[in-house]
């Protein structure tokens, strides 16, 4: 999310600026890059903009774009937050996406790292679930080389679709 300057017409003593926490910050050319937690294990990735400083007003710079409506979402998690309310869990991703994209990290990590298909397997599916069927013909092999094919398409850029939500065409 993009963090900018807010305009002068808009009342500051009602921004929330000084309740937005920089946590795990670092900066760069773009700007000073943080995460915002609002709990429940989640976390927003923030920006405020290169040449926006610390301790002023702050707005919400949100591109006309067709990721929009994914970056409005995460601006109403982000006030809801700050104002104490409940927050929505992150709807991009479903709870089994969230645990297939762990096992793809943990699949790749593991092959990067040596590890055979078998190894990686009982990792996640569990040595002895991997044990009850012959490997060359089990589907657990499968699936853990589907979840390393998958994972390298993440590593080569397929990550930024994984981050948005099914557009219909």
């Amino acid at each position: 999310m993009l963090l900018t300057t807010a305009p002068s017409i808009l009342p500051a003593d009602s921004n929330l600026f000084t309740v937005v926490q920089e946590t795990a910050a670092r900066s760069d050319e773009q700007g000073v890059h943080f995460l915002h937690e609002p709990g429940d294990k989640q976390a927003l990735h923030l920006l405020r903009l290169a040449g926006v400083a610390g301790g002023q007003p702050l707005a919400a710079l949100i591109p006309l774009d067709l990721d929009g409506l994914d970056r409005l979402e995460a601006v109403q998690r982000l006030l809801k937050s700050l104002l104490g309310r409940a927050v929505p869990p992150d709807a991009r991703l479903t709870k089994q996406q969230r645990r297939r994209a762990r096992h793809m990290l943990q699949a790749v990590d593991g092959r990067m790292n040596g590890a055979t298909y078998r190894e990686i397997a009982g990792v996640i599916y569990g040595v002895s679930r991997v044990a009850s069927d012959p490997w060359k013909s089990s589907a657990l092999r499968d699936a853990t080389m589907d979840l390393v094919k998958d994972a390298f398409a993440m590593i080569a850029g397929g990550y930024r679709a994984l981050l948005r939500h099914r557009r219909r065409s």
